[in-house]
């Protein structure tokens, strides 16, 4: 889309918001139905286009993409009138008389930019927010995913009128054209590196926005934990998606007494879970492009490989693998993996686990395996993630009463389920003054009332 197009775009929606064109909650319920009954009609072709773009398996596609689709829709559904009404709030005694509320109301102009890796599910949540709330959206979705992207546009074209949503297919030219648009709000989804950027352009107009990032995310098992489970739940977590997921555990660090143990058990699920692995398997998606293709596998150059290691160009296609003790300055210790390599690390002392973490500190999120509570809390104060999960890894992602976020370097602002309708929404703060009583109090002249005001501070303040 070229920039007299994107200007087309831009300049309709704004006519609409400025014609006071607002969409009702009625029409907004109605909408969401309609996008559920034509993602349903789609199904087959959502799973066909992420097997075309990473060869994600059927079932990971169903469980990570489209059900969580359909389990926000519905949320929405079910909840939206009730949310979009305002909200009674205490009044003030210093406002007597008078009464109080907090009304949602719409950005206006969202601008939502998703990513490859969870293609669908990550464009469509935040969006299915956004129209909630009852706002107008460009959503941008990934080039490196283009038969998911194509999809998505197919589906919302046939639902919502460009006026409403629009999707914008494109590189990032395209996104940083779109960026040079004065937005209402702005949403992303995608690297820590492009989240800067993304941040740096809204602050140009102090435009509003949430980053859901990334980051290295720790995952600790101390000597009490159980080792079986607690290497079945981390092969999973790790290696679904092949481990293209924000919120997968990166690295272990594991206590020294149970470090073979636990390789041992990892070792064992991985074999149980992808077995006769090979680059056409129908359990394990591929890499996503040649360019990641070739920095993960420039990773294991170096490295003591404990299991897996195999790779195939042809498919982009890389074996889950678990390395042994890579050096500290070595870049799988200090840049966002984001594939399927896991580091194995092993300490002595819970102490000696502060300095690991806070080396990169903050992360989206952290896991401890662990069944002693002091263990865990000394932990748990060690650093702080976006989330926390105690003996499992990625499932705080499904809770929608749990706002989803990280902090600092992993993010800012939160959303799913109530908080996206939050995420999305102005909450304005109302004052609704009655005239039967009107306080004379607080207008001049002031003369002989520093008496009184000296009486009320010491009844109330």
């Amino acid at each position: 889309m070229n920039q007299q197009e994107l200007n087309e775009v831009f300049k309709n929606q704004s006519e609409a918001i400025a014609s006071n064109e607002s969409i009702s909650v009625k029409e907004r319920i109605r909408l969401l139905k309609n996008l559920k009954n034509e993602i349903q009609k789609k199904e087959s072709s959502i799973i066909a286009a992420l097997k075309e773009d990473f060869h994600k398996p059927y079932f990971e596609t169903m469980l990570t993409e489209v059900l969580v689709v359909y389990k926000e829709i519905n949320l929405f559904i079910k909840k939206l009138e009730q949310w979009s009404k305002p909200k009674k709030v205490k009044s003030s005694w210093l406002n007597f008389p008078s009464r109080a509320q907090l009304v949602p109301k719409a950005y206006g102009q969202v601008l939502i930019i998703s990513p490859w890796n969870y293609p669908f599910q990550l464009a469509m949540n935040p969006l299915i927010g956004a129209i909630a709330a009852g706002n107008r959206v460009v959503l941008k979705p990934s080039e490196h995913s283009a038969a998911t992207s194509n999809i998505l546009a197919t589906i919302i074209a046939k639902v919502f009128a460009p006026l409403h949503v629009k999707v914008v297919i494109g590189d990032q030219e395209v996104a940083q054209k779109l960026l040079q648009f004065n937005w209402n709000f702005i949403f992303f989804t995608g690297s820590t590196k492009v989240g800067r950027i993304i941040q740096q352009a809204a602050a140009k107009n102090l435009t509003p926005s949430v980053l859901e990032l990334g980051g290295k995310n720790p995952c600790i098992v101390d000597e009490t934990a159980d080792i079986d489970l607690s290497a079945k739940r981390i092969a999973w977590g790790k290696f679904i998606n092949a481990g293209q997921t924000c919120i997968a555990p990166d690295y272990i660090l594991v206590q020294q007494k149970v470090k073979g143990k636990l390789i041992e058990a990892i070792t064992k699920h991985l074999k149980q879970f992808y077995q006769n692995l090979n680059p056409e398997s129908e359990d394990y998606a591929h890499i996503i492009n040649e360019k990641h293709f070739n920095r993960l596998t420039n990773y294991l150059a170096d490295l003591k490989v404990l299991y897996g290691g195999q790779y195939d160009e042809t498919y982009r296609f890389i074996a889950p693998t678990l390395v042994d003790e890579p050096p500290n300055n070595h870049p799988i210790l200090n840049e966002e993996i984001f594939g399927p390599i896991l580091p194995i690390l092993g300490f002595e002392e819970i102490a000696s686990l502060k300095k690991v973490i806070q080396k990169n500190k903050n992360p989206l999120a952290g896991y401890i395996f662990s069944r002693n509570k002091d263990n865990i809390r000394l932990i748990e104060e060690s650093f702080l993630s976006g989330g926390l999960v105690i003996n499992d890894v990625l499932i705080h992602f499904v809770n929608d009463r749990l706002p989803f976020g990280g902090i600092a370097e992993s993010g800012l602002g939160h959303y799913h389920g109530k908080n996206s309708f939050i995420c999305f929404s102005h909450l304005q703060s109302q004052v609704i003054r009655k005239n039967y009583w009107d306080p004379p109090f607080r207008y001049p002249p002031y003369f002989e009332k520093e008496k009184w005001l000296q009486k009320i501070k010491k009844l109330f303040f």
